[in-house]
């Protein structure tokens, strides 16, 4: 992709960041697809703004968006170009109003991630990545600055973040064993992500379930842009045309030293893929 088009995609993602944060001035209504899993308004005008956006921009692309229905993206796997969209990651965070929530558009093309838009529109900060080409960060005053990951490879003196609201004893166990330096729980999946390509974070660490690929596509972009890497909790890479959605396997973005030296620490003794 050309630097043109990341902005483009950048400009959606901007665009539904305001009509995200139109609702949220508003006492807005929260509905739940299931327990524990809200939906409001802000998603779903976010998510059709998106989808329009970019059906009319790339018509060859499939687009997986997770407020629409399976109908819309039903046979996505054998297409070339595959958009995976979060309209609003981290609806619980917005219901809660403490900004840690974020628009996300990743590109995937054949079987690699090639681009990931990260955007927070309750502060007006803008992640881009390519891989291969780089990652920066916008901030609320226009200033643009390249991402690197950090360097530290002792998981004693890592900074972990995790989710806010998904940790159970599995992931409790894992730090345990691993015993970082700082553990900061997060809302927002792109958020974590950002943060570890930002070097703000040294891993962003998920056990079991992660949410489905919307929800790793465009960070997975950004962090190995940055030069980081993203598997699962088991050291594989993350196979988007797989039969599901589901991250079954947990997450773990960070940087290649981390990665080799937590991945025998997230082993629960007993447990096997």
């Amino acid at each position: 992709m050309s630097r043109a088009e990341l902005e483009f995609l950048a400009g959606v993602a901007r665009d539904a960041g305001r009509v995200i944060m139109q609702h949220y001035s508003t006492d807005f209504r929260v509905d739940y697809k299931g327990p524990g899993d809200p939906v409001t308004d802000a998603d779903r005008a976010a998510n059709t703004l998106i989808c329009e956006r970019l059906r009319a921009q790339f018509p060859d692309a499939a687009i997986v968006a997770e407020e629409s229905p399976e109908e819309a993206y039903r046979g996505y796997r054998e297409r070339q170009r595959v958009f995976f969209v979060d309209p609003l990651d981290g609806t619980r965070e917005f219901v809660s109003k403490n900004g840690e929530f974020v628009v996300m558009i990743g590109l995937l093309v054949a079987d690699q991630v090639t681009l990931g838009v990260v955007y927070a529109p309750a502060t007006n900060r803008l992640w881009c990545g390519e891989p291969g080409v780089g990652a920066y960060r916008v901030d609320a005053d226009g200033t643009e600055r390249p991402l690197r990951v950090g360097g530290v490879t002792d998981p004693t003196q890592a900074r972990i973040t995790i989710s806010r609201s998904r940790r159970g004893e599995p992931l409790n166990r894992a730090l345990r064993r691993i015993s970082p330096s700082v553990v900061t729980p997060r809302g927002s999946a792109g958020l974590k992500g950002s943060l570890v390509a930002d070097d703000e974070a040294d891993a962003y660490l998920a056990i079991g379930g992660a949410g489905k690929y919307w929800d790793s596509c465009a960070p997975e972009a950004l962090v190995v842009a940055a030069g980081g890497t993203v598997t699962d909790t088991f050291g594989r890479a993350l196979h988007y045309r797989s039969e599901g959605l589901e991250l079954e396997h947990g997450l773990l973005v960070t940087n290649p030293g981390l990665q080799r030296a937590l991945l025998p620490l997230l082993v629960d003794p007993g447990t096997r893929a």
